[in-house]
């Protein structure tokens, strides 16, 4: 086993934005009012979700251009309210716009995003600490990365609604899930086992693979590898993975679609997992 090195996603993001322009540019009028998986959003409010992080990117980061929140940010469960405050307001404003506009405005914002986080020097200081994995500061690669995730996960959501080809092969997935499993060194703070004990988290399929969770002295540690024998396994396929850490199933749906044994202290946090700023309260 081998703790994980710094996941680098920025060569992904612009290809990972053709990727799913293109499934945009096929869809027929009725796809922009499928539901989908980000609870009450249809595929048109994900469309206009990405937009404004997109957007946002965009002017924070090649502009200078950075709104300071209006009230005090105290604590995670403000940052998720403050966050969800933000995105309801716009992706309300943005059923004004056409499918054809959004399209437009994807393809004119997503490049330059893509290129405004691609020149970040990866291990300066990033400027949003990635609450998630309960930093408060970050590296920029993590900061990318955290992005990477963003606009991975939404595709997903789209591409899940409407029958596109899910991008679960090597190049995308391992990224992604490399990525997400950051999240559980804060997921699994309180958890009290020996050192050396391990989880097992395995996905199955070409673009999956083996990682473990490693109880250090100093706390639990994330590595890629098979452990010798570990003392709880999660085997997971693509779809069931990604939902599960991205709020799309609740713990006790994403257990069943999942293969476990072992040790139940070390299995019932993982299905709590989020990957993304989801309030504490409602993970369960």
């Amino acid at each position: 086993m081998h703790p994980l090195a710094p996941t680098y996603t920025a060569d992904l993001l612009l290809p990972l934005h053709s990727e799913w322009m293109g499934v945009l540019r096929g869809l027929e009028p009725e796809d922009w009012e499928r539901p989908t998986v980000a609870g009450a959003w249809r595929v048109r409010d994900v469309a206009a979700h990405l937009l404004d992080v997109q957007l946002r990117t965009l002017s924070v980061f090649r502009d200078g251009h950075l709104v300071r929140p209006d009230h005090s940010i105290e604590g995670y469960d403000d940052l998720v309210r403050f966050l969800d405050k933000l995105n309801a307001e716009w992706v309300a404003a943005s059923r004004r716009l056409s499918p054809r506009v959004l399209i437009e405005l994807l393809a004119t914002v997503g490049p330059g995003a893509a290129a405004a986080l691609a020149a970040l020097p990866p291990h300066e200081p990033a400027l949003f600490g990635v609450a998630w994995a309960d930093e408060e500061v970050s590296e920029n690669w993590m900061h990318v990365g955290r992005e990477y995730t963003e606009w991975w996960h939404h595709q997903a959501q789209i591409r899940d609604a409407v029958g596109a080809p899910p991008l679960f092969d090597a190049r995308w997935f391992v990224p992604l899930f490399e990525m997400s499993l950051r999240v559980l060194g804060a997921a699994y703070r309180t958890v009290e086992s020996d050192p050396g004990a391990c989880l097992l988290i395995a996905v199955d399929g070409p673009g999956g693979g083996a990682w473990s969770l490693e109880r250090r002295a100093q706390g639990w540690r994330v590595c890629r590898g098979h452990p010798a024998a570990p003392r709880a396994s999660v085997r997971l396929d693509p779809d069931t993975a990604w939902k599960t850490l991205y709020h799309a199933l609740d713990p006790v749906e994403a257990r069943s679609r999942a293969r476990t044994e072992g040790d139940e202290r070390l299995l019932e946090p993982f299905f709590r997992a989020r990957s993304v700023m989801v309030s504490k309260v409602r993970r369960a």
